[in-house]
């Protein structure tokens, strides 16, 4: 069974950074794209970042140039470092993955998914 913990959330100020990891574990991890979502109080569940097997990187708009993703196949962890935080970046950040290579930036592209961790950002 595929299992994924992330770590690394927090409360920072406005123009910090964060830097979260998801180890994941119950299958061959670089086989597979791994993804970020996050979910703020009230709204949907949005991606973030996501990379596939093979290393292609997509990020949503509002995050580019701030947020970097990287996978260690070697430790099975993905890894989102987040720089320039801004209050609006507050949410519950989830990494996910599910049966494909290549990344989706859709919720029901990952069936797999952590418990995921609370980013704070303060004003």
């Amino acid at each position: 069974q595929v299992q994924l913990v992330e770590s690394g959330g927090g409360l920072v100020q406005a123009g910090g950074s964060l830097r979260l990891s998801c180890t994941a574990s119950g299958r061959t991890f670089s086989n597979y794209a791994m993804a970020w979502f996050r979910q703020a109080p009230g709204k949907e569940r949005e991606f973030v970042a996501g990379i596939s097997w093979g290393g292609s990187i997509y990020y949503t708009d509002s995050v580019k140039g701030r947020f970097t993703i990287s996978r260690d196949n070697a430790k099975n962890t993905v890894y989102l470092q987040m720089n320039s935080l801004k209050r609006e970046d507050t949410a519950v950040y989830y990494c996910a993955t599910g049966d494909y290579g290549h990344v989706l930036k859709i919720t029901n592209g990952y069936i797999y998914w952590g418990q995921g961790t609370q980013v704070t950002v303060s004003s």
